[in-house]
C-alpha cells in the first residue's frame, strides 16, 4: 500500500469511530456528519509528504447574498476554509482543510477531522436559520 493509501486506511478507522465510511474505488472516502456530506482524498505531494484533504459540502442552493455572509464567517475558523460557489440554483457552500497525515494514528485523527465535520455542521446551522 501507498502513502496515500495509508493515510486514507488510517482515516477511514478514525472516521467509523464516529461515523459509516463508504470507500470508493479510487480509495477516497465518503461519509455524513448529520446533513453534511463529506469526501476525504488521500495523495502524496512527494516523498514523505502525504496530504488528506476532507472537502464538506455546507449548504446548497441559498440565495446570493449568502456569500457575503460566508466571507464574513470565513474568518472565524480555525479548521477548514470556506467557499462559495455560484450556480444557476444558487450559492453552494463548501468547507475544506488539508493537512499533512504521514504518521497519524487514528484517535488523535479522529479528533482532527471531528473538529472539521463540526465546524463544517455548525456553519450549515447558522446558514440554515438565517436563509431558509
Amino acid at each position: 500500500m501507498n502513502a496515500s493509501g495509508e493515510a486514507l486506511e488510517a482515516a477511514r478507522k478514525a472516521l467509523e469511530l464516529f461515523h459509516d465510511v463508504a470507500v470508493d474505488d479510487d480509495g477516497a472516502l465518503s461519509f455524513r456528519h448529520g446533513d453534511v456530506p463529506c469526501a476525504v482524498q488521500g495523495m502524496e505531494l512527494a516523498e514523505g509528504l502525504t496530504v488528506l484533504s476532507l472537502t464538506c459540502v455546507v449548504a446548497w442552493d441559498l440565495p446570493g447574498d449568502a456569500a457575503v455572509w460566508v466571507a464574513e464567517r470565513a474568518g472565524q475558523g480555525l479548521f477548514g476554509t470556506l467557499g462559495v460557489i455560484a450556480s444557476e440554483r444558487g450559492t453552494d457552500v463548501m468547507l475544506r482543510y488539508a493537512f499533512p497525515a504521514d504518521g497519524l494514528k487514528p484517535e488523535p485523527l479522529s479528533t482532527l477531522l471531528m473538529l472539521v465535520v463540526s465546524t463544517a455542521s455548525q456553519v450549515r446551522g447558522e446558514l440554515l436559520s438565517r436563509f431558509s
